[in-house]
């Protein structure tokens, strides 16, 4: 029995090995990651855990142990395959023989497992050696175990996976995805952001330096927030909710106050448009209060966002106060360039949320206004967002009771956009024409036109 337990024991620290080699190769990890992998995985020893990390057999450990020892004249004494077995389940070579073997492994006495043990720091008063060893020894021991753990700490902080250049790379790739997503469809969108999020998960998956590991929360924050977004946009609510608490957690661990408000702001625009409407002035005010300290456009997104939160909740009060805050901050923040940019908050997006804000205040006329300056700032191909503007036009005339232009305008604004992009949030909105219409209304001849359209599967038109 007990010979079938080692053999079941060895295949799986064999297997593990391999798995562990394997995982190595495609995450760069360097072998000090397989050691440590392997002691947790099959709780070996360090010493057997660097045999295994490199695919040796006890035979193949013992060969390249005496070749090593024949180019470097040291003498290990006689050394056996059974011998090294024995100091990998316990039992404690002589200091010669550690020393060749952290030559053998590439690696310190602490790194095999096979440090001094020292009870300095334990029940020894100050300048009293430690109990049951002289006061000399105990200070080389101590001397010994700072100096490996030193030279460790200094592997550990110079065995990065990533350069900065890749880091460079990776940043200028999220960039160009950012404007892509303003004209790609979701579908083929969401692709495209989940293979760079994958890569950036691999490299923040092994230890960074603190730098490299805020800059990679970042981007884990930015393509987490535009794959939850493209998943609203999709309609798929609750994997949408779930990549937006992805993205507020990696905005959070990177310390960056402006990304954490950012991610914040538009994780608000899913209860907006889905519900609970409560859960989407709570997010878009704590957004707000985090970027609080300086006018910037995330400060004016917030409070844009607050404010068309506050209207759908029937707050004229408060909407009307976060507008009037929200143009206050845009007017005196710095704007960047780029306007085609998923990431960016230029005049035609703080219009787009004034047009939402004024339309369910019923206030047609302020929303007519913003909506026609909103669409002279948009060029053709420019996502849903100009279909957005044309169905809060139709919710204008809804709310004003004109039947046949409200259903015409949705429809029209409907059809315009391209099958690919036509996707369930647009079709919500359309919706909301239907809604806005008194009961008696909504079984002429217009809404049901247009409620026949958007019951028919997308691109079918």
């Amino acid at each position: 029995m007990t010979l079938g337990v080692t053999a079941v024991t060895f295949s799986h620290e064999r297997q593990c090995a391999t798995r562990f080699r394997a995982e190595a190769a495609s995450a760069q990890w360097d072998l000090a990651r397989i050691v440590d992998a392997l002691e947790a995985c099959c709780r070996v020893s360090r010493l057997r855990a660097h045999r295994l990390a490199r695919g040796w057999t006890l035979a193949q450990a013992l060969t390249e142990l005496k070749g090593m020892c024949r180019s470097q004249n040291l003498d290990p004494g006689g050394v056996t395959d059974e011998q090294l077995r024995a100091w990998e389940t316990g039992r404690r070579p002589r200091d010669r023989v550690i020393t060749i073997l952290c030559q053998l492994y590439e690696t310190d006495r602490p790194g095999l497992g096979l440090a001094r043990s020292t009870s300095v720091a334990v029940a020894a008063r100050p300048g009293e050696p430690a109990p049951g060893r002289r006061g000399t020894r105990s200070e080389e021991s101590l001397d010994e175990l700072a100096e490996s753990m030193r030279i460790a700490v200094d592997r550990t902080l110079a065995d990065t996976t990533v350069s900065t250049t890749q880091l460079d790379q990776l940043e200028e790739r999220l960039a160009a995805l950012r404007v892509s997503y303003m004209v790609t469809p979701p579908t083929d969108m969401l692709v495209l952001l989940l293979s760079d999020l994958g890569e950036v998960r691999m490299l923040a998956a092994s230890r960074q330096p603190a730098a490299t590991q805020v800059r990679l929360s970042e981007m884990t924050a930015v393509l987490s927030t535009l794959i939850a977004d493209a998943l609203m946009k999709l309609g798929r609510i609750q994997q949408s909710q779930r990549w937006y608490g992805t993205a507020r957690a990696a905005a959070d661990d990177s310390g960056n106050a402006e990304l954490r408000a950012r991610v914040r702001a538009q994780a608000a625009m899913l209860p907006y448009y889905y519900g609970p409407l409560d859960l989407a002035s709570r997010l878009a005010r704590e957004a707000r209060y985090l970027s609080s300290r300086r006018p910037t456009e995330t400060a004016a997104f917030a409070a844009a966002a607050e404010a068309r939160a506050l209207a759908r909740q029937r707050d004229h009060e408060g909407a009307l106060t976060a507008i009037r805050h929200a143009q206050d901050v845009f007017d005196r923040c710095q704007h960047g360039a780029a306007v085609e940019d998923a990431w960016a908050f230029p005049r035609r997006r703080l219009l787009l949320y004034f047009s939402g804000t004024y339309t369910y205040l019923g206030m047609t006329t302020m929303a007519r206004r913003v909506q026609q300056e909103a669409l002279g700032l948009y060029p053709d191909q420019s996502g849903i967002d100009p279909a957005l503007l044309r169905l809060e036009a139709a919710m204008c005339l809804a709310h004003e009771r004109s039947l046949s232009e409200a259903c015409d305008l949705a429809v029209d604004a409907y059809l315009r956009v391209p099958a690919a992009h036509r996707t369930k949030i647009l079709g919500a909105r359309a919706g909301d024409v239907l809604a806005i219409l008194p009961v008696s209304q909504r079984t002429a001849r217009p809404a049901r036109q247009l409620g026949e359209i958007l019951a028919l599967p997308p691109g079918t038109m």
